[in-house]
């Protein structure tokens, strides 16, 4: 990745110009540099999938104001990780008042996949037990909050103590440091035996091995990405034997088989970020030129919350 000037982009008809306020980095975004994604853009291409903005200029029947602030997943290959993006204007989503930009940015993907995999696919219950793999990152932090919001009682899954802690500041119930701690044993013992109710992976390799082993009588393990590296095989005959569910979420499709969904799912997070009951975790804020670094560290598994790019700023923590 390097920095370089181009053109300013321009809005077509039905289009946005955006000043981008700030670009959360996500994991995908690490494979799509690497050419690993199931997407690949032509080179060379700008990466950056999420981002809040504020609309500089409309086209032709786009139908919002200039100066709205907005969160917007810019098509590649121009991505959010610059100082202008265009969007289509039916994309865009109000960003919520109750947050800053970079906090905004950071709403959008990682809490929408949160949400529908605890709600539309796991339909997570008050009072069960929600086990997170990777508590302490972006996906994993948000998907804390919103099981506390939903009043499931959550077990944060963590590597190190820097990340065990952080994950009790969120506000898991249980913190278990998968370094230095029996992860089946402890989840056990937390659950008097009985397992997780839902179980939310987004690491897979080890983790889901470990999830198949701690998930409850008619229990759900959410399939929601790869972070390790390592797509798991899992083995049916388990499944039938311990009445529990597989389940997979993949949240862009939503985008194409149920738009409407996705419009109704910001309006409740919204008025959770209002509520205070959820704020994303912000682990970094750095400038475009530390964009490169950005992206290294999420894939190197060694950042808490969220990542943000903010152009036209040094990085502050």
């Amino acid at each position: 990745m390097q920095l370089e000037e181009v053109p300013d982009p321009q809005p077509g008809p039905g289009q946005l110009l955006l000043r981008v306020k700030a670009a959360n980095v996500n994991f995908p975004d690490a494979l799509l540099c690497r050419g690993q994604y199931q997407v690949r853009p032509p080179l060379p291409f700008t990466p950056g999938v999420e981002i809040c903005g504020e609309v500089l200029a409309a086209g032709d029947g786009a139908g919002v104001a200039v100066g709205t602030r907005v969160l917007a997943q810019p098509p590649l290959p121009d991505g959010g990780f610059a100082e202008l993006a265009v969007v289509d204007a039916g994309t865009v989503l109000p960003a919520p008042d109750a947050l800053d930009d970079a906090e905004a940015a950071a709403l959008h993907i990682g809490y929408q996949t949160g949400w529908f995999a605890l709600h539309r696919r796991a339909h997570l219950q008050a009072g069960e037990t929600l086990l997170v793999h990777a508590a302490a990152g972006g996906v994993g932090s948000a998907a804390v909050q919103l099981g506390r919001a939903a009043g499931a009682r959550v077990i944060g899954v963590v590597g190190g103590p820097e990340k065990a802690a952080v994950a009790r500041e969120l506000g898991c119930d249980v913190v278990i440091d998968r370094r230095s701690e029996d992860v089946i044993k402890t989840v056990k013992e937390a659950t008097g035996g009985r397992g997780a109710d839902v179980i939310y992976d987004p690491v897979g390799g080890d983790a889901y091995a470990q999830s198949a082993k701690c998930v409850a009588f008619e229990g759900r393990i959410i399939v929601v990405g790869f972070a390790s590296g390592t797509i798991p095989s899992p083995a049916l005959n388990h499944a039938l034997v311990k009445n529990y569910a597989i389940l997979g979420l993949h949240w862009g499709l939503y985008n194409t088989k149920d738009p409407a969904a996705i419009g109704a799912c910001h309006e409740e997070l919204t008025k959770l970020a209002a509520q205070g009951v959820i704020k994303p975790l912000i682990g970094d804020r750095v400038p475009l030129e530390g964009a490169a670094g950005a992206v290294q560290r999420v894939a190197d598994g060694v950042t808490t919350g969220r990542v943000v790019v903010v152009p036209g700023e040094a990085g502050t923590r």
